[in-house]
């Protein structure tokens, strides 16, 4: 079975391509850049293409089955997403595993949040069996905030005090190859989450024990993150971002027990702590010197 991984270059495609690798998967990728090719074994079917140029991502879906599909947050996210819906129906796809947010419906204003709403309804209508996970925030976003914890103490994601149920990219992934390779997950919508409740002072408490130093919580100030970002994120980033966060804030993000058991029944396991993930990546980056040498 081919499977096309859509995305295949960010934070969560790369773990869904090795995820399904290991399972002994024919993959395919889809890049705009050549360069990309080096990131993937040689065994990966890499194909050149942009979905926004139909000519040159149409081919991509030749002799496809399964598609994973990812749209990184852009400006032009939506319609990356239902170009790569209509190129799948018409090479006669049969399974779609497309990853959405967490209670995506909660918060429709949020640029990227309203994008993936529209591209769910696409899904339920295009008569091709699929698959919706929805995600909480990831783990791996706190490797932008890697620095300024090490550097200066403070862990600096605005993401409030009610708290979100965050989730490792890992787990995402595990939960991607297996709705794209077993039966059974048709129209089914999946929350991907962990298994506590994070705040922003917990997550700082987290990553303090990992690096053994103290780390504290930034705070809430959103225009203080805004004006910190606004010379390396461009504007509609930003902008799709601070509403982001305002939510978070706001509301919160939190699983309900119901949502941690229907993963663990995936998994096969519990979800994957922040941490473990904490855990792991101090271990690595104290571990990469040394091998080096």
């Amino acid at each position: 079975m081919t499977i096309l991984v859509l995305g295949a270059t960010g934070t969560v495609g790369t773990h869904v391509v090795r995820k399904l690798l290991s399972r002994n998967e024919t993959v395919r990728v889809l890049s705009r850049r050549e360069t990309a090719r080096q990131s993937f074994p040689n065994t990966v079917e890499f194909a050149m293409g942009d979905l926004l140029d139909p000519a040159t991502a149409a081919k991509a879906f030749d002799g496809v089955h399964a598609v994973f599909l990812l749209n990184a947050v852009s400006p032009t996210e939506s319609h990356e997403a239902l170009a790569a819906l209509n190129h799948a129906r018409d090479a006669g796809v049969s399974r779609i595993v497309y990853l959405s947010v967490h209670k995506v419906d909660n918060a429709p204003t949020i640029p990227h949040w309203g994008a993936k709403i529209g591209v769910e309804a696409a899904l339920a209508s295009s008569r091709i069996p699929f698959t919706v996970l929805r995600a909480n925030h990831f783990f791996q976003n706190d490797l932008w905030a890697e620095q300024a914890m090490r550097t200066h103490g403070i862990y600096n994601q605005p993401i409030g005090g009610i708290g979100l149920s965050r989730v490792d990219a890992h787990d995402i992934a595990e939960a991607a190859a297996i709705t794209l390779t077993t039966p059974g997950h048709e129209g089914k919508f999946y929350d991907l989450v962990g298994p506590e409740v994070l705040t922003g002072d917990s997550t700082a408490a987290i990553w303090s024990r990992a690096f053994g130093r103290p780390v504290r919580y930034a705070g809430d100030d959103l225009i203080a993150w805004q004006r910190a970002n606004a010379g390396h994120l461009p504007p509609w980033m930003v902008f799709d971002l601070v509403k982001m966060h305002e939510y978070f804030q706001h509301d919160g993000l939190v699983a309900s027990p119901e949502a941690i058991a229907t993963l663990t029944r995936l998994l096969g396991r519990p979800p994957r702590s922040l941490a473990q993930f904490a855990a792991e990546t101090t271990h690595a980056r104290q571990a990469r010197p040394h091998s080096a040498g």
